[in-house]
C-alpha cells in the first residue's frame, strides 16, 4: 500500500473522490456536447444503416447466402424501412438521451481510468497487477460486444422483425422510439453479455466458480444459448441462428478457461504432470 495514502483521513479520501465524480462527470458533458453536435450525421449514416439495403453486414451476408437456396434473401437492393416519428417531442429528446448513451460509451475508458485512480492507492502492488487486467480486459470486451450487437445482433433481428408480416393487410410503420428502444437494448445488453468471462474470473477469484461447473452444464449451457439465439432472432433458420449463438458459445468457453480448476481437479492435474515427469524419468 503507497505510504501517502496511509496518511490520509475520511475527508481526505471524500475529496479525492469529490475530484473523480466532477472529472468524470465534466468528460461526459464535453462528450454529450459533441455528440449533440455530431448526432444528425451520426444517426444518418450509422443509428439509421440497418434500415438500408446497402448497410455492410447485409451485402456481406448476401454474398455469403446468395449460392444456397433455403438461406434467407440478403439480396433485395429494394430493402428500405421509413422510420417514422408519432410524438411531438420525441426527435428532440432522442437527440438529447442518444448524445447522452453515446458519450457514456466514448467515456467509458475515462470513467475506468477514474475508478481505477480513485482505488488504486489502496491496493497492494500484487492487487494492482490483476485489477488493471481487470479493467483493461473488461473495457475491450464491453466494446466488442456493443460492435456486435450493432454490426451483427440488430441489423438480422431488425430485418426480420421489419419485414414480417401477419396478414398483407397490416402495413409495418416503425416509430422512432420502438427503432431506438430496440437499437439500444440490443447493442448494451450484448456489450454487457461480452463481460462473462470477466464475471465468470471474479466469481472464480472468490471461490464461487470453477472449471467443473463448465464441464457439468455444457450441454445445458448449449440448450440455453440456443434459445437465447432463437429469441435474439427470432427468424428460425439454422445460418442467422448460427451467426448469433456461435460468438455467445465462444464467451461460454472463453469463461471457462479464466476460472480455476476445483482442488481435486488441481491435485489430478499435478498427479498427471508428476506421472509424465517419472515416465520420462
Amino acid at each position: 500500500m503507497e505510504e501517502s495514502n496511509q496518511g490520509m483521513t475520511f475527508w481526505d479520501h471524500l475529496e479525492d473522490l469529490r475530484w473523480t465524480i466532477m472529472r468524470s462527470v465534466g468528460a461526459l458533458f464535453i462528450f454529450m456536447i459533441l455528440g449533440f453536435i455530431a448526432m444528425p450525421y451520426i444517426y444518418d449514416s450509422i443509428i439509421m444503416g440497418p434500415t438500408h439495403a446497402n448497410f455492410f453486414l447485409y451485402e456481406y451476408l448476401c454474398a455469403a447466402t446468395s449460392a444456397i437456396p433455403f438461406l434467407p434473401n440478403f439480396c433485395d437492393d429494394t430493402f428500405h424501412v421509413d422510420i417514422i416519428n408519432i410524438n411531438l417531442t420525441s426527435q428532440f429528446f432522442r437527440h438529447m438521451t442518444t448524445s447522452f448513451w453515446l458519450a457514456l460509451i466514448l467515456t467509458f475508458p475515462y470513467l475506468v481510468f477514474e475508478i481505477w485512480r480513485f482505488i488504486s492507492p489502496a491496493l497492494y502492488d500484487s492487487e494492482k497487477k490483476s485489477i488493471r487486467w481487470v479493467f483493461l480486459f473488461g473495457t475491450i470486451m464491453f466494446f466488442i460486444g456493443c460492435t456486435v450487437g450493432y454490426s451483427l445482433v440488430f441489423p438480422i433481428t431488425f430485418r426480420f422483425l421489419a419485414t414480417y408480416q401477419l396478414s398483407d393487410t397490416i402495413v409495418n410503420q416503425i416509430s422512432l422510439d420502438s427503432y431506438m428502444d430496440n437499437f439500444l437494448m440490443l447493442v448494451f445488453i450484448m456489450g454487457i453479455v461480452f463481460e462473462l468471462p470477466l464475471l465468470s474470473w471474479l466469481l472464480s477469484q472468490l471461490g464461487l466458480l470453477n472449471k467443473s461447473f463448465f464441464k457439468k452444464f455444457r450441454r445445458h449451457a448449449v440448450v440455453a444459448l440456443l434459445v437465447l439465439s432463437a429469441f435474439i432472432t427470432p427468424s428460425g433458420d439454422p445460418f442467422t441462428l448460427s451467426v448469433v449463438f456461435i460468438p455467445l458459445y465462444c464467451l461460454y468457453e472463453l469463461s471457462a478457461f479464466f476460472v480455476k480448476p476445483a482442488p481435486k481437479e488441481e491435485d489430478d492435474e499435478e498427479e498427471e504432470a508428476t506421472g509424465q515427469t517419472q515416465i520420462k524419468e
